[in-house]
């Protein structure tokens, strides 16, 4: 019986390094830059205005004061978006707007607010009188402030977030190369299932884990594919998977891997040899399998293309336990993107009971402690695979390792948190 430590090495050998991709900002949300980006151009790429104001050199303003204000001739009006090049005569003063150009010779703003102009959308007076006098380089964005040309932008390995399109698109950078995204096809088993939304006849159950897998699969920031089950029928089974082959970058199944009469992937993967079945010592989610699937020839002679496959158990909550153990944690990795899931210290806020010589991850709820000093989380429900309503309230999987038969309340778990 494997460790979990020693089937996540086998899982994560299933997939190669990140492999670049030149994406629109819009498409690389959420993916990892393959590479330094270094920026193209200046931010700003001019002197420009930090405010409404009025721009003027600073020496001009030095005596002014209430009693003894300085009124100058207001000789331009610069909104933003102008594109000619001005200078400022000494002893007059330029109407500028919040991101306009500053005009040459010019070293300070002056807000209107603090002017005897009218504010709002009206034409510039004449003149403007001011009251005090202004420091050189107040309320200026200097060039290249932000960041100069050939800076580092990005460093290689950054999530593509909202803020880095920003900065990207403000570069004027269209696309960039980032690690691709895995195409995830989930396939689910079974004679039993039905599609949600058909009625059910008696012993029949609606499919939830290829919905909920493949949901995983896109939160794990692959694209996530769920094709319709198969009913248990090894023929048919091999016939899906040589169809979607061709479309995946890995393929997940669900159930047909235990030990039962009607075990479809197990019976048909076994047979070509190219999946190895095994036990893991964890509950939920003993049986597992993966490996590379080749698909049968195509029709004018072609190799079929060959997939990595990881094989889950059929049991909801064993399911999902799998994916975030195994699959999650390689499947980033290969994107070139972080875990995701943080891990935290918690205090148990009740006692458990754990299978001594197996990992047991068990579903819990966090909360704060009423001193406000420490994580607590409760375990929810029982140990049962198949208590969906559990698992959707859990935020968090209990980390109770193989030599531990029992936690005591009030003890420090390893937890994972799930959201």
């Amino acid at each position: 019986m494997r460790t979990v430590a020693e089937h996540q090495a086998v899982v994560s050998a299933l997939f190669g390094p990140p492999v670049p991709v030149r994406l629109s900002l819009s498409e690389a949300l959420g993916r990892a830059s393959f590479g330094d980006v270094d920026a193209p151009l200046s931010l700003p790429g001019f002197d420009n205005s930090a405010m409404d104001g009025f721009a003027v050199l600073a020496d001009d303003l030095a005596a002014a004061s209430p009693d003894s204000p300085v009124t100058l001739p207001v000789a331009a009006d610069i909104p933003a978006g102008r594109t000619d090049t001005l200078a400022l005569t000494p002893g007059t003063a330029h109407r500028i707007m919040t991101g306009a150009p500053l005009p040459a010779g010019a070293d300070a703003v002056v807000p209107v607010e603090l002017t005897d102009a009218v504010v709002g959308p009206v034409a510039a007076a004449e003149t403007v009188t001011f009251t005090a006098p202004v420091e050189s380089g107040k309320h200026l964005r200097r060039a290249g402030s932000d960041i100069g040309q050939g800076e580092r932008a990005l460093p290689a390995g950054t999530v593509i977030g909202a803020p880095q399109v920003g900065l990207l698109a403000a570069l004027g950078i269209a696309e960039v190369t980032v690690a691709r995204p895995l195409r995830v096809v989930v396939l689910s088993t079974g004679s039993e299932l039905v599609e949600p939304g058909n009625p059910l006849q008696h012993g029949q159950i609606y499919e939830s884990n290829g919905a909920m897998l493949t949901a995983a699969a896109i939160e794990a920031g692959a694209i996530g594919r769920h094709v319709h089950f198969v009913p248990d029928n090894t023929g048919e089974f091999l016939e899906r998977l040589d169809q979607v082959a061709g479309e995946a970058d890995l393929i997940v199944t669900s159930g047909g891997v235990s030990a039962g009469a009607f075990e479809v992937v197990k019976d048909a993967l076994s047979a070509t040899g190219s999946v190895e079945f095994t036990k893991v010592a964890m509950q939920p989610g003993m049986p597992q399998g993966c490996g590379r699937h080749t698909a049968s020839d195509r029709p004018d002679g072609t190799p079929g293309p060959t997939v990595p496959i990881i094989t889950l158990p059929g049991n909801p909550v064993s399911a999902l336990v799998s994916f975030e153990v195994f699959i999650r944690p390689a499947l980033r990795a290969a994107m070139g993107l972080p875990p995701q899931r943080r891990r935290v210290t918690a205090r148990l806020g009740a006692d458990i009971r754990s299978p001594q010589g197996k990992r047991q991850f068990l579903r819990g709820v966090l909360r704060t402690h009423e001193d406000g000093a420490d994580v607590v989380v409760d375990p929810i429900g029982p140990p049962g695979s198949h208590h969906l309503r559990f698992l959707a309230e859990a935020d968090a999987l209990i980390d109770v390792p193989t030599e531990v038969d029992g936690v005591g309340v009030g003890s420090a778990v390893d937890v994972l948190v799930l959201r």
